[in-house]
């Protein structure tokens, strides 16, 4: 357990060692998220020359929401310390700029994986599985390594697929143990939906889509929440105990409460008591 509680802190943005990828290798559209267009490997016009964010303290009130959701799991100082060693994408322009930017979604990807991994390894109803997912993770952890010309080759769907059956045979097992009925609403198309105070202890939710849907007290333990899109969801004073597969990017775009109870491996936003 100890391990895994080690791992995931290095799975999480730590933007002092990062060369502001996420400001600079990804696109964003104007929109209720982003205020205005920016191309991919373009650097965004608030990113100083410290990498740091120039509006940082002020990013939902400036229109940016989208960067308050995001994380990129600890794939930024990777990139940026591990795979170029701590060479400056500004003192190195043109080819070895462009690299780092396909790069990094790539790593990212994989971080994202490694998230769930060891998040599976930390569930007792797993066990039977947790051989096979210690060895997925071992080979994604290694794949995060590998050189920069290999790692923009890489394919990731067909990594991705293999990881998730992994992970689909964790949902099962740890469902399993949830009383009552589980509910399946796997990759369902619940925009907008009531379900005020509702029952979905244990429900598959894998891919769900939950945006703007009132959960307002409703019952989310030992869920799975992989892959659900909970922008602007209503989780107050929903409890979310035991849910898994819950990022930090869902409960950010989440709106939520103090009353809301969340899993111990995610933080409750400063935005959901903060009026922002």
């Amino acid at each position: 357990m100890r391990d895994e509680m080690v791992r995931r802190e290095e799975l999480r943005g730590d933007c002092g060692n990062c060369f502001g990828l996420c400001c600079v290798a990804l696109p964003f559209a104007r929109s209720a998220d982003f205020a205005f267009d920016k191309p991919a490997g373009r650097p965004c016009s608030h990113l100083a020359d410290d990498h740091r964010c120039g509006i940082h303290d002020r990013l939902r009130q400036k229109g940016f929401t989208g960067c308050t959701v995001y994380d990129c799991f600890g794939a930024g100082q990777k990139v940026s310390q591990l795979t170029f060693g701590g060479r400056d994408w500004r003192g190195a322009p043109g080819e070895h700029a462009r690299r780092m930017a396909e790069v990094f979604p790539v790593v990212r990807q994989l971080h994202e994986l490694l998230w769930y991994l060891t998040e599976a390894l930390t569930l007792p109803a797993a066990r039977p599985v947790h051989p096979e997912l210690r060895r997925a993770l071992d080979r994604t952890e290694e794949l995060t390594r590998l050189a920069p010309d290999e790692l923009a080759a890489l394919d990731v769907p067909a990594h991705r697929q293999d990881v998730n059956v992994l992970l689909l045979k964790t949902s099962e097992l740890t469902r399993a143990g949830v009383r009552g009925r589980r509910k399946d609403r796997r990759g369902a198309d619940l925009m907008g939906a009531r379900l005020k105070g509702a029952d979905l202890r244990g429900a598959n939710l894998r891919g769900a889509c939950l945006i703007a849907a009132d959960l307002t007290g409703a019952d989310l333990r030992g869920a799975d929440l992989i892959g659900a899109d909970l922008r602007d969801t209503d989780l107050t004073d929903a409890d979310l105990t035991g849910a898994f597969f819950l990022t930090q990017p869902q409960v950010n775009a989440a709106r939520g409460s103090a009353g809301t109870r969340l899993p111990e491996s995610v933080t409750r936003p400063v935005h959901w008591t903060a009026g922002l």
